[in-house]
């Protein structure tokens, strides 16, 4: 070794030449330190960022658009008009029926209305059940997500309760009592069904007077029929 020359980590020695710690050497990459990512680039906190962006973006598509009252009122006289178009056959049906079970208790059928009677309950059952089309469209009808629409959903839903499920009960009822008057079962089912046809009207008429009371326009009401009080049990007359 040439005196004063200074020794680094290039000058030979016992080992072999010393290289400087080159990153691109297996041994440059063992001794360099490991840099710490910046703390906005950390994994965590992209991932947390991610499902923030993400929670932000539902409620962002959930909030409800601003709807004025003119909107909501014509949107809920547009959906109540679609509920009476659904409801007008088995309304029709369910008050023939009960006005031909009148007739029948009170014995002021003549020949012909008695001829023509079992079909006339087959079409008023068929006017309330899901085979009609009617019906079917009345329980897929969509309200909106305005207060005022949360009221009109709930008469979509009295309705077709109402339908297919308490008028369709008194129809067949009374099919059955036209040919057997004394059916303990039908006797004893048909005025229970009659006090929830009732109670089905109030409550829907009661939620179209809820909405009314928030957007003030007179909506029309439920077509369904206020059904007179039908004969108490025992013999016909």
């Amino acid at each position: 070794m040439i005196e004063g020359t200074p020794v680094t980590s290039e000058t030979p020695g016992a080992d072999g030449p010393h290289l400087p710690n080159d990153p691109f050497t297996l041994e440059g990459i063992i001794a360099q330190e490991p840099v710490k990512p910046t703390w906005y680039k950390r994994g965590w906190v992209l991932a947390t960022g991610a499902v923030l962006a993400l929670v932000v973006a539902s409620v962002l598509v959930d909030l409800p658009a601003h709807t004025t009252v003119a909107t909501d009122t014509a949107d809920q006289a547009a959906i109540m008009k679609q509920i009476n178009a659904g409801l007008a056959g088995c309304s029709f049906g369910v008050r023939e029926t009960f006005t031909i079970y009148q007739s029948q208790r009170a014995g002021t059928l003549t020949a012909s209305d008695r001829s023509f009677m079992p079909s006339m309950l087959r079409d008023d059952q068929t006017a309330c059940s899901f085979t009609s089309s009617s019906i079917f469209d009345l329980s897929n009808i969509q309200s909106t997500g305005t207060p005022a629409g949360r009221d009109i959903g709930q008469v979509v839903n009295l309705t077709t309760l109402w339908a297919t499920s308490d008028a369709l009960a008194a129809i067949e009822d009374i099919q059955t009592l036209s040919t057997d008057p004394t059916n303990a079962k039908a006797l004893t089912d048909l005025p229970g069904r009659e006090v929830a046809l009732r109670q089905g009207r109030s409550e829907a008429i009661g939620e179209v007077r809820a909405a009314d009371r928030l957007l003030h326009a007179g909506l029309p009401l439920p077509n369904m029929p206020d059904l007179p009080a039908l004969p108490l049990p025992g013999p016909p007359g």
